[in-house]
């Protein structure tokens, strides 16, 4: 859930106008070429663009699809895109819009990623990425804060993201149970405590117009929403289903595509909440990437367009390169890196295809507002659980291990900390908090500090 929204003006554009597929296709290029500095500076690029300065979707409607894309599993900016597009030209229009706002992050990953096999070790490169490493801590920081202001309103909530945080910093729960656990504990505590989760994380919706139901995508048939997922469930499970005849279940081919399927299904809360689940599983549980490369895969999608949970890309690029023993390392990432894309993506086209037309009856789902209220909750929890662990790996030099039952805690050496990093996470934390410099600023300072550090010690 994102806490960028736009202002709503109170009243509909009366001159919004519907541009061609051509004209579509060069602007949402152009959106997606400059979607740097995650979900909410994405969206506020596509108001701006789309209903201030070519005034194709009104105010009520951009809100109304914003509203409705924060009840969806998946990164909100890239599924706004998509709906956005469907709004305005049907299917192609979502295809259009929501492919070409992933293009250019996948790209850059895919050669970041080469570049990360080939130069890592490199003073140059590590520098880069070490102090990348100290300003994502201060991004994820930041992101605490900004959504605990927005949906920790009572004591309740703030319980709610304490527990959701033990419970994974501990390894008691996983991921989805833990956002399953929330969702329960709201709909529970709002019959103890009627009107106490009602409020809060979710926006009111906005009514829908006789506008709205012009657009080129709206059909509101049982017909249709068979046809929307017979398609997608094909396109998603089809691949699946093909590596698991052709490879084997225990392939790293199959248990990348299940594992990020699952992932697709519970990434409520935005990218950094996902990727706590991710972080455990890759590294704790597959094993495939350390702790140290999830957090320099974070580092490039910070600086790259694109949503920033095509750092999944990163990780199903090293994982496939290192455990295919079929293909050349290179082959191998690639195509990792392509099937995580696409078993991580694909959901999102079907969540939006499936559901738009009846989005403004999900909308006044009440029972369905109060368990996201409180699953916003725990995200807070969520995501301070992967800023506590990429901190502990990015600040000391070793980590000790202590397990009692289904308890794992992970706390640092204290006599392993590590004095550069230190300080340039100090100099992010200034220029995020104290300063309020924009993440373009606070990146290219902290890289070239870590530049220097590493290139002239």
């Amino acid at each position: 859930m994102t806490d960028a929204i736009p202002a709503d003006s109170g009243e509909s554009s009366g001159d919004s106008k519907r541009p061609t597929l051509r004209e579509s296709f060069f602007v949402w290029l152009r959106i997606a070429l400059l979607s740097f500095g995650g979900p909410a500076a994405q969206i506020a690029m596509m108001h701006q663009v789309v209903v201030e300065e070519k005034r194709w979707i009104d105010e009520r409607r951009f809100l109304h699809a914003l509203n409705f894309c924060m009840f969806l599993p998946g990164p909100e900016a890239q599924q706004l895109a998509t709906c956005l597009g469907w709004l305005m030209h049907g299917v192609r229009g979502g295809l259009i819009a929501g492919l070409l706002f992933i293009l250019p992050g996948f790209l850059s990953i895919l050669l970041l990623s080469y570049l990360y096999v080939v130069l890592r070790g490199t003073d140059f490169f590590d520098g880069a990425l070490f102090g990348l490493k100290c300003a994502v801590l201060a991004i994820i920081a930041q992101s605490v804060v900004r959504l605990s202001r927005r949906v920790l309103k009572h004591h309740w909530l703030t319980a709610t993201a304490i527990i959701a945080f033990l419970l994974l910093w501990a390894h008691v729960l996983s991921f989805p149970a833990v956002i399953c656990l929330a969702a329960m504990a709201g709909l529970l505590g709002e019959k103890l405590a009627p009107g106490l989760f009602s409020g809060g994380a979710v926006a009111t919706p906005v009514a829908i117009t006789s506008e709205m139901t012009q657009s080129p995508g709206w059909r509101r048939s049982l017909t249709r929403a068979l046809k929307v997922s017979a398609v997608c469930l094909t396109l998603w499970f089809g691949p699946l289903l093909v590596l698991f005849r052709t490879t084997g279940a225990d392939s790293v081919w199959v248990q990348l595509s299940v594992f990020f399927s699952k992932a697709a299904v519970v990434t409520f809360g935005g990218a950094y909440s996902v990727l706590s689940y991710v972080e455990q599983q890759a590294v704790d549980h597959f094993q495939w990437v350390t702790r140290q490369e999830m957090l320099d895969g974070l580092g490039m999608a910070e600086t790259t367009p694109g949503p920033l949970i095509m750092v999944v890309q990163f990780v199903g690029f090293l994982a496939a390169a290192r455990n295919s023993t079929q293909l050349s390392p290179w082959i191998a990432g690639t195509l990792g890196a392509i099937l995580t894309t696409w078993v991580t993506f694909v959901p999102c086209f079907f969540w939006v295809f499936l559901c738009a037309p009846w989005l403004d009856d999900l909308l006044r789902v009440r029972w369905l507002k109060i368990a996201l209220t409180s699953v916003s909750a725990a995200v807070i929890g969520v995501i301070s659980t992967l800023g506590i662990s990429l901190a502990t790996s990015t600040l000391f030099q070793n980590r000790q291990s202590f397990s009692w039952g289904l308890i794992e805690l992970q706390w640092p050496e204290w006599g392993t900390v590590n004095p550069d990093a230190i300080a340039i996470t100090g100099l992010a934390m200034g220029l995020t908090f104290a300063f309020r410099q924009g993440l373009a600023v606070t990146l290219a300072l902290c890289v070239g500090v870590g530049l220097i550090l590493r290139c002239f010690q």
